[in-house]
């Protein structure tokens, strides 16, 4: 289904009730709404990262719903569409901590660097936030969470908001570096987003442990 070690490490799940009954609804969803992302780009985060390259996980809540904006990547959207307020947080945060001036909204060459920038909800019905939720995407993606979770190499987990930190008991290999603030979104900024340092701190860490750093 992805093309790469995420087919063999998910295999049981695409197996599960849950998942087929997860397709179904999915299927039905495209060939009768509006949907998003795009189809062919509903499992963009693992085409991008496979399991064995992961080096850093950004977990998001569920796709942007604005036409033309997601494309299977969490905070990313898709170059010529309007920045959305936290992408553009993430971006003043990356500006203070790294001195990187990013104008490109397509964080495409983040994942192809080992970020998984996963959502936890994969898809969503056009103008309805969080219209999928509940579906089934979240026994999946919890799924990926926690068998990274359990990977022996050290991988950085970045939970930025309630939501995200929500997911930190799935993540058992103690050898792993979570790194949590609060979400980039301009009512939860100034509470602790800004000033927290993730990308510095995540290749201090990387560095630390072998890995190449992120070319943020």
């Amino acid at each position: 289904m992805i093309k790469n070690d995420w087919d063999n490490v998910l295999k049981d799940e695409f197996n599960k009730d849950y998942f087929k009954n997860l397709m179904k609804f999915i299927n039905s969803e495209y060939n009768s709404k509006s949907i998003y992302p795009e189809y062919s780009n509903i499992f963009n985060a693992l085409k991008h990262t496979s399991f064995n390259d992961v080096k850093v996980v950004i977990l998001g809540q569920d796709p942007y719903h604005g036409e033309g904006e997601a494309h299977g990547l969490s905070f990313s959207v898709q170059e010529g569409t309007k920045i959305p307020p936290s992408l553009k947080n993430i971006f003043k945060e990356l500006k203070t901590d790294l001195n990187i001036e990013r104008k490109k909204t397509d964080l495409t060459d983040w994942a192809d660097q080992g970020v998984l920038l996963l959502n936890a909800i994969l898809t969503v019905e056009k103008d309805k936030p969080l219209s999928h939720k509940g579906k089934g995407w979240e026994i999946f993606t919890d799924k990926i969470i926690e068998l990274l979770g359990e990977r022996e190499k050290p991988i950085v987990f970045i939970l930025w908001g309630n939501y995200a930190r929500s997911k930190k008991n799935l993540i058992k290999n103690k050898s792993h570096f979570i790194i949590e603030s609060a979400h980039p979104s301009p009512l939860s900024a100034s509470r602790g987003f800004f000033d927290s340092k993730p990308f510095s701190r995540t290749n201090e860490f990387l560095k630390d442990n072998g890995s190449n750093i992120i070319n943020w």
